[in-house]
């Protein structure tokens, strides 16, 4: 079974093709700047038959029925495609953010998952419109092929009452949707698989801490295989500081900020999105950069990595007393997977709850199957990489079997 994995921005089109005998990337690429007058596609094959071709080039895409063509063209061109025709894809999977509390598992697309999607804009307005329009220009160019729509959302639904609500007139809740939704969760979903695989143990019988550390971060509670608090909110904004977002705020801020700026409520949601985080403290908002400058000295960097520790540390010791017992820390993504010492600042002092970083496994995590805790320590800790395309395909996979 080939299984299509798409990734629908406002601007941008990614795209993965996968086999699911054997679960492995046969080609992905990513088609940007859609509707500029000059947009650019990047393809690179994975098939040994190809030798891994590697395409870039730019050229004129006006809407993303163009970029899907585009993507589809590269796929199936003579002599470099790694597939015959499109005909060969058995579904597409579609990342769609936000599925309010519509959706706790992935749906197969029909009108009434559309009309859902539709209903749940408010509440993505940036990402959810552009998903729709990826699931529609699917739907006309593969009418064979069964259409998934996969929720970041939908595996955090799982999470109490009492963890998603928030103390605001209730009249919010029923009428807006005002609650916490929490997001990455086909990333934190992955390598809670994957953390339950290496432990030897079914997923539902593991208790885990999940911290997918990005320029968009988040950590995530797991008991006995599903959700049960996550750091981000009803916005991504909420939770860790991030690259150029602050994470938790008080609301008082914002009100305090309007009056002594005469800022609008879109320009302060533009601060909020795009000049907050480490790039708000710092001037940098890439981990890289502000290591090498903290190690020269720079007070700002070292003040943005402590911050940025000092909040993480927050909600991994919230959720190792809120699980009670924990079996694994997990790390993924570009930091988690990445920045040994961000990861070994997050872990310091933990040993009277059970876990103790091994620095040299924390260095070097790969020789180790992503383990990196020291021998005998009670609570497993990992590196995982991250695979949001494959978990996807996976979820799409269930549901055309009719398994999910």
């Amino acid at each position: 079974m080939k299984i299509l994995v798409i990734n629908c921005g406002s601007s941008s089109l990614k795209y993965q093709l996968l086999e699911m005998d054997g679960e492995h990337a046969l080609a992905s690429g990513l088609v940007e700047r859609i509707g500029e007058s000059e947009g650019k596609v990047s393809h690179q094959n994975h098939s040994d038959a190809t030798g891994g071709q590697f395409i870039v080039y730019e050229k004129p895409i006006s809407d993303h029925r163009s970029a899907m063509n585009e993507a589809v063209g590269r796929l199936t061109a003579p002599g470099t495609g790694v597939i015959a025709s499109h005909s060969e894809i058995a579904a597409v999977g579609h990342r769609v953010v936000h599925g309010g509390e519509y959706f706790q598992k992935p749906a197969r697309v029909d009108q009434n998952v559309l009309k859902a999607i539709q209903q749940t804009i408010p509440l993505a307005p940036l990402h959810n419109p552009a998903n729709l329009m990826g699931i529609k220009v699917a739907q006309e160019l593969f009418p064979h092929a069964p259409q998934v729509a996969v929720f970041d959302t939908a595996f955090h639904q799982t999470i109490p009452a009492f963890a998603y609500h928030y103390a605001l007139p209730w009249s919010y809740y029923e009428q807006m949707g005002v609650r916490r939704y929490g997001f990455h969760g086909t990333s934190h979903q992955y390598v809670a698989r994957e953390a339950a695989a290496r432990l030897g143990r079914p997923l539902s019988d593991v208790n885990l801490i999940t911290a997918h550390l990005g320029s968009g971060a988040s950590i995530c509670a797991i008991e006995k295989g599903v959700s049960v608090d996550t750091s981000m909110g009803m916005t991504p904004l909420g939770g860790l500081i991030m690259g150029t977002r602050g994470g938790n705020l008080d609301p008082g801020v914002i009100m305090y900020i309007a009056e002594q700026k005469g800022m609008s409520l879109p320009e302060i949601n533009a601060v909020l999105q795009k000049e907050s985080g480490l790039k708000g403290i710092c001037g940098m908002n890439d981990l890289r950069d502000i290591h090498a400058a903290a190690d020269k000295g720079d007070a700002r960097s070292r003040l943005a990595l402590d911050m940025f520790v000092y909040r993480c540390r927050q909600y991994i010791g919230a959720y190792f007393f809120q699980l009670g017992r924990v079996d694994s820390l997990v790390f993924t993504a570009g930091i988690g997977e990445n920045d040994p010492a961000i990861r070994e600042s997050c872990c310091r002092g933990m040993a009277s709850l059970g876990l103790t970083v091994d620095p040299l496994r924390n260095r070097n995590p790969e020789k180790y199957r992503g383990e990196i805790t020291a021998a005998g320590s009670p609570v497993r800790a990992y590196v995982i990489p991250t695979n949001e395309e494959l978990e996807i395909a996976r979820q799409t996979a269930d549901v055309v079997k009719g398994k999910s």
